[in-house]
């Protein structure tokens, strides 16, 4: 009696730490698949976040002319991402919409080529009269745009490009912009103990229906590693334009907020 008994408690022990065991597992493998599941939605949205004294466009000779929020989001992982371009006035007023769609196509160790296309908006003050009564009302102006930037990188920090631009106007403005440029990049660039700058020089060539000119214009960025607040600067300068009205030298500088 006394040794049935203990070979049913020996099986029942033996029974319960397998029970026991199996849960610890699948809990662990749970959480696992868990952390995983959240570590790649956290992986798949980054973006920044701007403040500036003057809002610059992505075409750099075009800017708001007063301070402006911008909001640069990215959605996606590996090739395919949505990248929404944000940009407000700090008088709350909308700037600019662009809805980016990128997917990229090639991407080697020193080759890479990326496309993408987006509807944008575009708004602007302008008076009108209701009523008898001048006021002043936004108005939106329409756009679809492609890209393309094939990067090639020379060295370890420095990357050659070119990128180009098209865009077509479907409301009241320029109903064909190509937009057209040759950069340059230069990462990693070390200043102090670990503060590092990105600087991009670049010229480009802009056309809009019969107007064309050619700019240089300079991107610099400076920030501390793995801290994720940084300054940057844009200075934008014409050489040879027909495009009015026109700034002869444009330029910013925003305080950006990094995430992911």
């Amino acid at each position: 009696m006394s040794y049935r008994f203990s070979t049913q408690y020996l099986r029942a022990l033996a029974f319960s730490i397998s029970f026991l065991s199996s849960i610890t597992c699948f809990s662990q493998t749970t959480d696992s698949i868990i952390d995983n599941i959240k570590e790649k939605q956290k992986d798949a949205i980054s973006g920044r976040i701007g403040l500036t004294n003057n809002g610059i466009s992505l075409v750099p000779s075009f800017s708001l002319g007063d301070p402006a929020i911008l909001f640069d989001l990215k959605f996606g992982r590996k090739r395919f991402t949505i990248e929404p371009d944000i940009r407000f006035s700090l008088k709350a007023k909308p700037w600019s919409f662009l809805f980016w769609l990128r997917y990229q196509a090639i991407q080697k160790e020193k080759f890479s080529l990326r496309i993408g296309a987006h509807p944008g908006f575009n708004f602007r003050t302008v008076p009108i009269i209701a009523n008898g009564i001048e006021k002043d009302v936004i108005e939106t102006r329409r756009f679809l745009a492609g890209e393309l930037a094939p990067t090639y990188a020379v060295a370890k920090n420095v990357r050659l490009g070119m990128y180009y631009l098209y865009s077509r106007g479907l409301d009241d403005s320029a109903k064909n912009t190509h937009f057209m440029v040759l950069n340059s990049t230069f990462t990693s660039v070390k200043l102090f103990d670990q503060v590092y700058a990105v600087v991009s020089p670049q010229v480009y060539y802009l056309n809009q229906d019969a107007l064309d000119g050619f700019y240089a214009v300079g991107f610099i960025s400076v920030g501390k590693k793995d801290f994720p607040i940084s300054l940057s600067a844009i200075f934008n300068k014409a050489i040879d334009t027909q495009i009015l009205p026109e700034k002869d030298f444009v330029w910013n500088v925003s305080l950006v907020y990094s995430f992911n």
